[in-house]
């Protein structure tokens, strides 16, 4: 975190903190002082589907030079200095690490809700403040504005389809695994 954060702010800004990843960074960072087992499943839910789809783009990518989903383009442009890339292999680590805390820790029922709050605070400081980058795509997928629905329709949307579609799910399959998974303290 000393030295993620500081390069990462000189580099992207601080919007960029307001990516759910990042964001989930230094809430990580706080879980790991704490062994918070509700730190640890409040940022479970939000991020171990994203995490693991820039995995799998990553990796396909590294392979075979095509990107299957989208999203980590950046990891292969040769303008962003090497270095400023690896910082985000993070990517590759937070998920084993969010399931390690949770095996370890437990996993607290409670996670989706603060995620599902998290992301009603976030996406409309999103949505309103330099739209241009559409951060947690606020205004449209894959970094690209919509124009299909109103605006404010696409970010109503967006605040009861991802914690329905994504949030909520995940809470579930974590529940699940947990039950496999009895805490280790």
């Amino acid at each position: 975190m000393i030295v993620w954060a500081p390069i990462y702010w000189r580099q992207y800004g601080l919007q960029n903190f307001l990516f759910f990843c990042d964001l989930g960074n230094l809430f990580i960072a706080v879980g790991l002082w704490l062994e918070s087992p509700l730190i640890f499943s409040w940022q479970a839910t939000g991020l171990l589907l994203f995490q693991s789809l820039f995995i799998l783009d990553f990796v396909v990518a590294l392979v075979s030079g095509k990107h299957l989903i989208g999203g980590t383009e950046y990891m292969f442009d040769p303008h962003i200095a090497w270095w400023i890339r690896l910082l985000s292999l993070f990517h590759v680590v937070v998920p084993p690490l969010l399931l390690w805390a949770i095996w370890l820790l437990g996993y607290d029922k409670r996670g989706w809700k603060y995620q599902t709050l998290t992301a009603w605070i976030v996406v409309p400081i999103n949505y309103f403040w330099r739209p241009q980058y559409d951060v947690n795509w606020a205004r449209g997928l894959f970094f690209h504005e919509q124009h299909a629905v109103p605006g404010l329709a696409y970010l109503l949307a967006y605040l009861i389809l991802v914690p329905a579609v994504v949030y909520y799910p995940t809470h579930r399959f974590l529940i699940w695994l947990a039950r496999r998974w009895p805490a280790h303290i």
